[in-house]
């Protein structure tokens, strides 16, 4: 029971970080915001993270959580290739919506600068697990091409999104991500439709 009451605590800091990340700036959100927003202490801040600039590796955990949403909310009756998009552009609207450019080019830099952990890498994170099921599921149902291992269509569909986040934060923001993407996505997922 205590292991959930722990998880709970440092979900809602990091949730509450990125909410006040995104509404005041990175610059100018201080642990004390975080602290009174997540309604903990400061010891439980510091329990968990170093300090304000550790909670940047937590994207990962925000997009997780999104796609534990997206799980639930997912028809089970799309094909393969329409549940990546489906992902991809839920993901990407949530971007769009509440994550500046500014914090998602800083998370791509500390992955870039990382020695140790590379959170937007972990195999175990729920980003992988749900498109290693998919993809599994799309070769079965013979949607997808079997001439590639799943391994390597999940790596490369995560590489295409991380492609797409970096190009955007480099171009500055300068146009739609959530546009882009829905528009570029189907084409770089239809090399990989099974032939008929």
């Amino acid at each position: 029971m205590p292991r959930k009451n722990t998880r709970n605590t440092k979900g809602r800091i990091i949730s509450a970080a990125w909410k006040l990340f995104y509404e005041q700036g990175y610059e100018d959100t201080t642990v004390e915001d975080i602290v009174f927003e997540s309604e903990t202490s400061k010891g439980s801040f510091y329990h968990y993270f170093d300090g304000k600039d550790a909670l940047l590796g937590t994207l990962a955990n925000v997009f997780d959580e999104k796609y534990e949403e997206l799980k639930e909310t997912m028809s089970p009756d799309l094909g393969a290739m329409e549940k990546l998009v489906y992902l991809n552009h839920e993901l990407f609207a949530m971007i769009d919506a509440s994550i500046s450019m500014d914090l998602l080019a800083r998370l791509l830099s500390t992955q870039l600068l990382a020695r140790g952990e590379k959170h937007l890498l972990d195999r175990n994170r729920t980003y992988f697990k749900l498109l290693r099921q998919i993809i599994t599921e799309g070769q079965r149902r013979g949607e997808l091409r079997k001439d590639f291992t799943v391994n390597e269509i999940v790596k490369a569909y995560a590489l295409w999104e991380r492609a797409l986040m970096y190009d955007w934060c480099l171009s500055g923001g300068e146009y739609s991500l959530v546009a882009y993407t829905d528009r570029m996505t189907p084409m770089f997922l239809e090399s990989y439709r099974a032939c008929c």
